[in-house]
């Protein structure tokens, strides 16, 4: 198979997204003709037909609509290489791509790349973060879609090289007018009778907290599910749920949401994070100095591989 064109493929995008070829085309500043004639030519190029021709515009077909996510994978990748090439150009020496856990993003990251990026040395360092789960960080990481992945010390981290990030302590955010608000600490078995707001199933925390239930002989009973700490603590503000979050994460909002944070008296509620990447030979300049930066260390070759 011949090269894929990639202004095809944005065409063909703009097509499945219209439904339409004569909108695509007017889209792109193109006649119809011309859209028509690349998108044969790709239909060629894949040997299937990726179009349905309909009374009223066109629509993929199934071969159509497995290229069509592959597609915006192709740009989306295009498009990062474009910016990372059009940031030496410009004078910039690194680019770092960071993927961090919900957690790590809500609590400290931003802030430390921050600090980081303020000082004069690092000023032509481009950053870029982007939020994860944690087995999808550690995996993204392996297949070297990202410099550095920051998540839960508890995933599989397996053949990279690893050091320790920050930690953070679970607690129960609870509404002032809750049964359990008057307690000075708490069992996580105690909270299980309650329905809770809760994280995807597959985010860490959640994960640690289905263990943990499963383990009582019982388990969460979610009542909202959220993406997102301050959504969680929003819809506990408003009474229909507690929520086992981040004592880092909730602090800012006590006060202003007028809630609790109740200790959890379990040892897993005390959680590390790590910083992880495929190879401290293979790191950029750049990626080097962040990761001495958020270890509080200059050396990186002190940190051990598992």
């Amino acid at each position: 198979m011949r090269d894929l064109d990639l202004t095809s493929l944005r065409l063909f995008i703009a097509v499945c997204e219209t439904r339409n070829m004569a909108r695509a085309a007017q889209t792109a500043n193109l006649v119809g003709s011309a859209v028509s004639k690349r998108l044969a030519q790709l239909e060629a190029q894949m040997g299937v037909p990726l179009l349905q021709r309909r009374r009223h515009g066109v629509e993929p077909t199934a071969a159509g609509f497995t290229l069509l996510e592959q597609a915006r994978d192709m740009l989306a990748t295009a498009n990062r290489i474009e910016q990372a090439m059009s940031g030496y150009a410009a004078g910039v020496r690194g680019e770092v791509r960071v993927l961090a856990s919900a957690s790590v993003m809500a609590e400290s990251l931003a802030d430390d790349v921050a600090a980081f990026l303020s000082q004069p040395p690092h000023r032509d360092i481009r950053v870029t973060m982007e939020e994860m789960i944690s087995p999808d960080i550690v995996r993204r990481v392996r297949e070297g879609a990202a410099s550095l992945g920051i998540c839960w010390d508890a995933a599989d981290t397996t053949g990279l090289t690893t050091a320790p990030y920050r930690s953070d302590t679970l607690m129960v955010a609870v509404h002032p007018a809750h049964p359990l608000a008057a307690r000075p600490s708490l069992r996580f078995t105690d909270t299980l009778d309650f329905e809770q707001v809760s994280m995807p199933v597959s985010s860490a925390v959640q994960v640690l907290l289905a263990r943990a239930a499963a383990a009582a002989g019982k388990r969460v009973l979610h009542r909202v599910v959220v993406t997102n700490f301050e959504a969680a603590l929003r819809v506990v503000r408003a009474n229909l749920a507690i929520s086992v979050v981040p004592r880092e994460v909730a602090a800012p909002y006590l006060d202003v949401y007028g809630l609790r944070c109740i200790p959890l008296e379990e040892s897993w509620a005390e959680r590390r994070f790590t910083m992880c990447y495929r190879d401290g030979d293979t790191l950029s300049a750049a990626a080097r100095l962040l990761i001495g930066q958020l270890r509080r260390d200059d050396p990186v070759s002190a940190v051990q591989r598992r």
